[in-house]
């Protein structure tokens, strides 16, 4: 096992559903004690890719946060037999694409606007900290909906505009199952696209309309995630934060600054759990979208 992979967790939440979780241990570091995209707010907050195998054949949902960890995923899945990988991206953040080049041999799935946005930072990300190089791009690319088979799994693809403008999560009707990349995230959503915020509650509420038993999020409590995932009380606490906190912002209230306070009622619920690193997430937010507010 690569030094980078020794503190990866190999879970099944469901037969045939992995998660491969890392992170969130507090004082570990993987890539540097500067600052850096892998260890800040990927690794430190904790970070999941999945894949869905059956029959033979896998779809692998993001390759995670380095080549190290992909190559982990690959060997156990083709240490089950699996002899047909395919990739599916989320979206473009490099914490979901970083290993890439391990699956280049494989069709890798995404929306066009994701291929769009991989595009236009593709000279950022081969060049960040560390670097994403070469950058392999999508190979196969759709709009809105796409519907896959996994050995005898049904499996679609669906477009949600939340966190990033190209969110794309896996919804499986069988098992009514949806594996949400970063469009839901436990403590609390990070703000990436904060003009779109309205746009983000709206697409929250759509999909609120799915019959979803269960969630299973790239960024969440490694626990829950073995035991089967978050109850769709957790797509209601992350619209409720994102309401809260721009309409506090629009009418010129001094937003609530501990996240502890400001989300008591979703934690107290059982929706979300507390996880203290969150608190630096909710200050950048609150930074965030007063910035775009102006």
């Amino acid at each position: 096992m690569s030094k980078m992979t020794e503190t990866l967790s190999i879970l099944e939440p469901y037969p045939g559903i992995f998660a491969y979780y890392d992170g969130r241990i507090e004082g570990k570091r993987l890539h540097d004690d500067g600052p850096n995209w892998l260890d800040d707010g990927a690794y430190s907050l904790g970070v999941a890719s999945y894949a869905v195998a059956d029959g033979g054949e896998a779809l692998v949902y993001d390759t995670h946060i380095s080549q190290a960890h992909a190559t982990a995923i690959r060997a156990h899945l083709e240490s089950l037999g699996v002899r047909t990988i395919r990739v599916v991206l989320s979206h473009w953040h490099k914490d979901h694409i970083a290993g890439n080049a391990v699956f280049a041999d494989c069709e890798i799935i995404a929306l066009t606007l994701t291929a769009q946005k991989l595009q236009e930072n593709r000279d950022r990300i081969e060049a960040a900290n560390p670097p994403i190089a070469p950058l392999i791009m999508p190979t196969r690319l759709f709009d809105e909906k796409l519907e896959l088979t996994v050995g005898g799994r049904r499996v679609e693809l669906l477009h949600f505009a939340i966190h990033s403008a190209d969110g794309n999560v896996i919804w499986l009707p069988d098992e009514k199952l949806l594996l949400a990349g970063d469009t839901l995230e436990d403590t609390v959503t990070y703000i990436a696209e904060p003009k779109q915020i309205s746009t983000h509650i709206g697409e929250l509420a759509r999909m609120r309309t799915l019959p979803i038993g269960k969630i299973l999020p790239s960024h969440g409590d490694r626990t829950r995630i073995a035991e089967g995932g978050y109850t769709p009380a957790l797509i209601d606490a992350n619209r409720t934060y994102l309401e809260r906190l721009s309409g506090a912002i629009a009418q010129g209230d001094t937003v609530t600054p501990l996240l502890k306070d400001f989300v008591a009622e979703e934690i107290a619920s059982g929706a979300i759990l507390y996880f203290a690193p969150y608190e630096e997430v909710h200050q950048r937010n609150i930074a965030t979208v007063i910035a775009a507010m102006r």
